[in-house]
């Protein structure tokens, strides 16, 4: 693009290590946004340490603006509206969102204080590129600060349908903050509808094929689903290093006949109580079974003060614990259950390891460990079991679909992935690897920001 870019995201790419310095942070937008950004962009978010002024510092050849985020308000406007309230409501209502004034009013200033950031550290003709659902308020206002500025906004989590929406108290104010941007975008069609439909519903807008009017403005609507770095996974999948890591692995876990792998962030939507009923269901039916497959589980830490996150943490330990219990042994467990964070080269050799990759999310804006998994296949072999509500299923349609609300369905088709003939394995696993290639991360990224996509005149 010609344009600056001015990236506003709820966190900083960058994070604070133990000594004191800053490290990129791990993430797919971060990968696909560093090359743009270094040719003259900045990124403004919050550091995740410290209150106080907005700070400007470089690092990696980028421009960031820190912005202040108190205790109170990572208490009301992050812990409390953020995922208390949008994250339940959007992912179908798993969990009963909450509605709380107090976390309203803090949502709102800090968004406030966002722009703020935004109109300092800009300038005319630049592009302010706003992200997910942190943020929402943000177009608006910055419209109605400088409403010549060129605004995109792109939600990474679902649109929820109009049902579900309708409960909202702030319903309205929501919806006129994002139609204030030029290109609004979505990672599925479903969700592109659901928005549509809201935006009609409850803010009076005219929809007519992917644009909405508002008034004496059009708004795009765009469905680009995110992907992955394609070329980085293949190239460390396929690294000697990563071959010694594989027979590490493999080594460690005894061996078995069948590796089932989940790698999933700690959250209640990503379905691993499932995967573990599931699997301990399988295991029932077919003891024997337990002697020659193993499900590798890793779980990341995520949200740890807040208390579904906790209480979902221990659930999954004691599942785990009571399948290693009843089918496991003095030296064998069926079921191998780490809670930490793996480096990418690490999750590489697990993917690579891994006949069956488990992906059982209730509900999930797109899921990119699918497609990490698909990327890392460099042997064209593998089953990914994949969760029809997750948004890669649109496109992963070679994937093994389950319902995840279906323990003995999930189970059913763990048994037929690694009992699938390998001519069929590797066709299903050739046609996915092609979709992520041609559809990778850095395709994304020219999609958002095509310059055709510019304000649309009435």
């Amino acid at each position: 693009m010609n344009q600056r870019v001015i990236v506003v995201a709820n966190r900083l790419p960058i994070r604070r290590s133990e000594d004191g310095t800053w490290a990129p942070s791990p993430g797919g937008l971060v990968t696909a946004l560093t090359p743009i950004l270094q040719r003259g962009g900045t990124w403004i978010g919050w550091a995740g340490v410290g209150s106080g002024p907005p700070e400007r510092f470089r690092f990696n050849d980028i421009d960031h603006v820190a912005v202040s985020v108190s205790d109170a308000e990572i208490d009301d406007y992050y812990l409390g509206f953020c995922n208390g309230t949008l994250w339940p409501l959007f992912h179908d209502g798993i969990r009963a969102p909450e509605y709380h004034r107090r976390w309203w009013n803090a949502y709102q200033r800090v968004n406030h204080r966002y722009a703020e950031a935004v109109l300092e550290h800009s300038r005319p003709g630049d592009l302010i590129w706003i992200h997910d659902y942190h943020l929402l308020l943000l177009p608006q206002i910055l419209r109605e600060l400088a409403p010549e500025t060129e605004i995109r906004f792109f939600l990474h989590i679902p649109f929820p349908p109009v049902e579900l929406y309708a409960r909202l108290p702030w319903r309205r104010q929501l919806l006129d903050g994002i139609l204030a941007a030029d290109v609004v975008g979505f990672q599925t069609e479903s969700s592109t509808a659901n928005f549509r439909k809201a935006a009609s519903t409850f803010a009076g807008v005219e929809a007519a094929d992917h644009l909405l009017r508002d008034g004496g403005r059009l708004i795009r609507t765009q469905t680009a689903p995110i992907s992955v770095d394609f070329g980085t996974y293949d190239a460390i999948a396929n690294s000697p290093d990563t071959d010694d890591r594989i027979s590490r692995i493999k080594r460690e876990l005894g061996n078995p006949e069948h590796i089932l792998l989940g790698a999933d962030r700690l959250d209640y939507t990503k379905g691993i109580d499932v995967r573990l009923r599931a699997y301990g269901t399988l295991l029932r039916q077919n003891p024997d079974l337990a002697d020659r497959i193993k499900l590798v589980q890793i779980v990341v830490p995520s949200r740890q003060t807040i208390g579904d996150y906790s209480d979902m943490r221990q659930e999954i330990e004691q599942l785990a614990g009571r399948i290693n219990s009843v089918h496991g042994g003095r030296h064998r467990m069926p079921v191998h259950y780490t809670y930490e964070s793996l480096d990418r080269e690490e999750l590489v050799a697990y993917y690579r390891a891994a006949d069956v990759m488990v992906v059982t999310p209730l509900v999930d804006g797109m899921n990119l460990v699918a497609k990490e998994y698909v990327a890392s296949r460099v042997d064209d072999d593998g089953v990914l079991l994949l969760s029809e509500f997750a948004g890669a299923a649109h496109e992963l349609t070679e994937a093994v679909r389950v319902n995840p609300y279906d323990v003995d369905g999930v189970a059913r088709a763990m048994r037929h992935a690694f009992d699938m003939d390998p001519a069929e394995r590797k066709r299903r696993m050739q046609e996915m690897r092609q979709t992520v290639r041609e559809n990778d991360l850095e395709a994304w990224t020219r999609r958002t920001l095509d310059p055709s996509l510019s304000p649309v005149a009435v």
